[in-house]
């Protein structure tokens, strides 16, 4: 984001993208004054959370770290050492393929396959191909870069059991579980049971200040622990990080179903709209992708002129398609959109295709 986009939005009052605007302020207030400290990642708040998501998500264990590439990583180099073997399966659009520099390759030494097409969900006859020995399998839940689908439960189930019954790990990237579990209409738990390994963010779809917790077996938790240490991300303190995630995590999940609600209801009034194409259609998540009928160029210069005029802050820029005259921008549904009627943004996105 440069100066002048950043300056735009720092003037802006309001949104419906997500959980709002998240200004320094409104992030501080998120930590408790009277939160216990810990100290490198031992006691206080930090203790207190990785019980409370191992409940969450019915594990014996979990650990707070300050990153998802850090804690995916070493989840999967945790696996792949068990096993002797340095192959993981994912989707073409994986997370650690796709944003984190190939850290899983050059830190671990994982070799990462992708199986499947790139632009619809990982199916079981997709693995039933895969001949080569693998370490495990990680799926994410829900697909964030095909606009939050999920698989059907029975597909999950297969897809899981598949992956077990040749000796791999299953590893869920669930930055998004809270969502996957309002679309499943299941609790994170039973999720969570489909899989040996467990990845949850803090700063998504809850709005806390930046961090993450891995859940799975003692033996493996106990693992990443000290995966933590040797890439340095035991910090002397993380208690504000982790008391910011009590104060949300709760309050986020409980939340889910009106968010879900609320993301179909967005979806129908787009429907009338025939610039705007929703994606899935009808949302799986309290998330979609909308293509739009405009350029990248009347996009921004639109964007651009609706913050300035109405202090209200939307997308900067799209995503750019193979058509010209179509851009992709993705919609979280979370506090702040909450707060604004689905006719009322469907009317403001449609002006954004004008």
């Amino acid at each position: 984001m440069d100066d002048e986009t950043r300056a735009r939005r720092a003037a802006c009052t309001d949104t419906f993208l997500g959980n709002g605007l998240g200004r320094p302020r409104d992030l501080l207030a998120t930590i408790d004054p009277d939160a216990g400290d810990d100290v490198y990642g031992d006691g206080g708040a930090v203790t207190t959370l990785e019980r409370h998501i191992a409940e969450l998500l019915g594990k014996p264990a979990a650990v707070f770290l300050p990153s998802g590439t850090m804690a995916q990583g070493a989840t999967l180099r945790v696996h792949a050492d068990r096993r002797g073997v340095r192959t993981v399966l994912w989707h073409p659009y994986c997370h650690l393929d796709q944003h984190e520099g190939q850290a899983h390759q050059r830190l671990h030494q994982l070799t990462g396959r992708a199986v499947g097409e790139a632009e619809r969900l990982l199916t079981l006859d997709d693995l039933t191909g895969t001949a080569e020995p693998f370490a495990a399998l990680l799926l994410e839940l829900p697909q964030r870069d095909l606009g939050g689908q999920l698989p059907e439960w029975d597909d999950l189930v297969a897809q899981t059991d598949w992956a077990r019954g040749r000796g791999a790990a299953v590893h869920l990237d669930g930055a998004r579980i809270w969502e996957a579990s309002a679309g499943y209409a299941r609790t994170p738990a039973e999720i969570a049971a489909l899989f040996d390994t467990v990845y949850v963010s803090f700063y998504k779809g809850v709005g806390a200040l930046p961090g993450c917790c891995v859940a799975g077996s003692e033996e493996d938790v106990a693992q990443v622990r000290e995966w933590r240490s040797r890439l340095g991300g035991t910090l002397y303190a993380l208690w504000p990080q982790a008391s910011s995630a009590l104060s949300l995590v709760d309050a986020a999940l409980a939340e889910m179903p009106a968010r879900m609600a609320h993301a179909l209801a967005i979806a129908a009034a787009l429907d009338a709209i025939p610039e705007v194409h929703v994606v899935p259609g009808p949302p799986q998540t309290p998330m979609m992708h909308l293509l739009l009928s405009t350029t990248e160029e009347g996009f921004r210069a639109r964007a651009a002129r609706l913050a300035e005029e109405t202090g209200l802050w939307v997308w900067p820029r799209p995503f750019t398609t193979g058509d010209p005259r179509v851009v992709r921008v993705e919609l979280s549904v979370g506090r702040a959109t909450l707060r604004h009627e689905p006719a009322a943004i469907a009317e403001i996105i449609g002006g954004l295709c004008a």
